[in-house]
């Protein structure tokens, strides 16, 4: 096995745009070819747009493109204009009338980062789209990383700033890779050796505190934890699928999730992956799906480890020997 860059996976192509003043952004993944796709939602809190498509049921047998955003509900409005864009090329379902893109949408909650009032708009995705030509991501606080953040059950004092990152392998000629926007309400881990990364950090700030055992200390308590979390995942894979076993794989990578961060899956995220199938290798669906939890989890962690502090917040640099 070997580690590859997301981009060398065919049929893909990878965008980002940002505000950086007020730490909102936007990543597209494009497959301008339709690629069978898969989504499995774990938080209790997701913000998404054309999620039904991809039930088994569904009549659509592919979609043209995923939008990772910030911007809570607010930022579903932006994938108009990856709309725009993929119309404008010709690219979506034959209707005869004329091409209909399908694009999902997931949004993470970064209000409470920057500017309260700036979400990602349609115009923001389309930048993202033309970016997505140059296929050359960035990791750290670009895209939907922008204004991501960890370790949330101190508040916003106690928080530190996340990202986005990208890991990918190549096994044989198949090859798996994963999108991640970390924006998660507990800490994130190195998923090889167990090493805290970024996360609720003590009153002083100057170590990390245990965000499980701050849940803990008051199992009778109610608290509202809001829904201003959410990690947004995306893997994508050159193996041939239908969307009954995408489905299937991004329910696998939720694992990688589980491997990184700590606690996960609480009401208070609205965790999701969405799968995409854009090539034609025969693969096994346990071998993919396995494939993608462990990159989906080094996604995780390069998105802290990318990440550059901004708004007041360390990242996980600042804790780094």
């Amino acid at each position: 096995m070997k580690e590859i860059a997301i981009t060398e996976i065919e049929n893909l192509k990878i965008g980002c745009a940002q505000d950086p003043e007020a730490a909102t952004g936007c990543t597209v993944i494009l497959c301008e070819r339709g690629a069978p796709a898969g989504v499995d939602v774990r938080g209790g809190g997701p913000a998404s747009r054309e999620s039904q498509l991809l039930q088994p049921t569904a009549a659509a047998e592919g979609i043209h493109a995923v939008l990772l955003s910030g911007g809570s509900a607010f930022g579903l409005g932006a994938a108009d204009g990856v709309m725009r864009y993929l119309a404008g090329r010709g690219v979506g379902v034959d209707t005869g009338v004329r091409p209909v893109p399908l694009v999902c949408e997931s949004c993470l909650f970064d209000l409470g980062v920057g500017s309260p009032d700036a979400h990602p708009d349609a115009e923001m995705a389309y930048a993202a789209c033309l970016d997505a030509e140059k296929n050359a991501p960035r990791e750290g606080n670009f895209g939907a990383g922008a204004g991501a953040t960890v370790g949330k059950l101190g508040g916003p004092a106690r928080m530190m700033k996340s990202g986005q990152g990208f890991y990918a392998v190549r096994l044989g000629e198949l090859k798996v890779g994963a999108v991640a926007a970390v924006n998660a309400l507990g800490d994130v881990f190195d998923p090889d050796s167990g090493r805290k990364l970024a996360g609720l950090l003590a009153p002083d700030k100057s170590a990390f505190a245990d965000s499980e055992e701050a849940l803990f200390a008051d199992y009778s308590s109610k608290q509202n934890f809001f829904t201003g979390n959410t990690t947004l995942g995306c893997v994508v894979t050159n193996g041939k699928f239908g969307k009954t076993q995408m489905a299937k794989i991004a329910a696998m990578a939720q694992n990688g999730y589980a491997r990184a961060i700590r606690p996960v899956h609480t009401t208070a995220d609205g965790d999701s992956v969405y799968a995409l199938s854009v090539g034609g290798v025969d693969a096994d669906v346990n071998v993919v799906g396995t494939l993608a939890a462990r990159v989906m989890a080094r996604a995780v962690a390069r998105a802290v480890l990318a990440a550059a502090p901004a708004c007041g917040l360390p990242a996980a640099r600042d804790f780094m020997p």
